[in-house]
């Protein structure tokens, strides 16, 4: 069979949330189905360390799919000749993005559904891009891979579809994500924060992952704890809002928030396993992978109690209200200040982690593709 994959993603040195899971599932996925052949399309360019078989195909299409103009342009009119040339059996989107113009048998891959609830988070030609085509893909879609009972859930009261039409995938973690020696973890906050303990946000600045409340729950911890945590920010000021900007600009310890950037995964491993606990109180996640990455590090976790993040943390984090600042709070007082705390944590992240592997997630993703081959 001939398996087209939307590989858009897959740029070297940016892979994010979905890039990441996209690498992890398809580099399992074309080793070990060699008896098909995968035709990965990029929008541009590729990186050799992409094609991780010999029975992989690129394809590189233009235009470069960044704008919702051109997402219109390459799934409606490139992608449909693509397909055609190679004579696609089906077409695998790890983004959910289909082609409404082709009539190959197709399984998209939805992450969330944050666009319909927080619509005013998004700048107004991607949102409105967003809520007229998803609703269309997913009526299109042979069947749609999604990546938490919640977000099946959601998919099937917002859009009608039905539930056998859904599977859920569970995410994985990189393997790098491992617990760090004490020397090792000394060396990273001698490098990033003073040689001080800190709190850990991971995530792109965007405004569903709550940053202005983070930033005053922080501020109000400080002033409540005599302990002199920091907090890390990894991540690109992608979404710097007005918002955000002004909660951090109210700080009275804005000086103890540091921000990184964008790591590497190596380096971002080692942040990682070297903080004092994992902060990730978003608003709205269909999944939430830097939870297990903590898991795998042995790194407590403080999270939210909506949408999935109660589902993939289970009984192994604080889960708080992320709407609100005394919540999130009390959460971080309650980890700073009680060590046995944090060692149940890591003990309970310990056993919870074993659900959440790539390897399952590959072999799972397999079977909702081979489902799409035989209809």
């Amino acid at each position: 069979m001939n398996i087209a994959v939307n590989t858009r993603l897959l740029i070297k040195n940016k892979l994010e949330g979905i890039g990441w899971v996209a690498f992890e599932t398809l580099k399992r996925i074309t080793k070990e189905h060699k008896e098909h052949t995968f035709f990965f399309i990029f929008d541009r360019p590729f990186d050799d360390s992409f094609i991780f078989s010999g029975n992989i195909e690129p394809v590189v299409a233009h235009p470069q799919a960044r704008h919702p103009f051109l997402y219109y342009l390459w799934f409606e009119h490139t992608i449909p000749k693509v397909l055609k040339n190679i004579k696609a059996d089906m077409f695998l989107s790890p983004d959910a993005y289909l082609s409404l113009s082709s009539d190959i048998r197709s399984l998209a891959v939805f992450h969330d559904l944050n666009f319909e609830h927080y619509p005013e988070d998004l700048p107004f030609l991607e949102r409105h891009y967003y809520r007229h085509f998803f609703p269309r893909y997913a009526r299109k879609a042979d069947r749609i891979v999604t990546v938490s009972k919640f977000s099946r859930r959601d998919i099937i009261n917002q859009y009608s579809i039905p539930g056998d039409k859904i599977d859920v995938v569970y995410n994985g973690a990189n393997e790098v994500f491992t617990p760090l020696d004490e020397k090792t973890e000394e060396a990273v906050r001698n490098q990033y924060t003073e040689g001080k303990p800190y709190f850990l946000f991971v995530g792109a600045l965007h405004p569903r992952k709550n940053l202005a409340r983070l930033f005053t729950a922080y501020d109000q911890f400080r002033k409540n704890s005599h302990k002199e945590i920091k907090l890390l920010i990894v991540g690109n000021k992608k979404w710097w809002t007005r918002e955000i900007k002004r909660s951090f600009g109210s700080m009275s310890f804005k000086n103890d928030v540091v921000f990184s950037g964008r790591l590497t995964s190596e380096e971002l491993h080692r942040v990682m396993a070297s903080a004092m606990a994992l902060t990730y109180i978003s608003y709205f996640e269909g999944f939430g992978i830097p939870i297990v990455e903590a898991f795998y590090c042995d790194t407590p976790v403080i999270t939210s109690n909506v949408t999935s993040m109660p589902e993939v943390a289970g009984d192994a984090a604080i889960l708080t209200n992320p709407f609100s600042i005394g919540s999130i709070t009390e959460a971080m007082m309650d980890l700073a200040e009680n060590p046995g705390l944090q060692q149940e944590l890591i003990e309970k992240g310990r056993e919870r982690r074993k659900l959440f592997t790539w390897k399952n997630t590959a072999e799972q993703l397999w079977q909702s593709i081979e489902k799409v081959l035989n209809t």
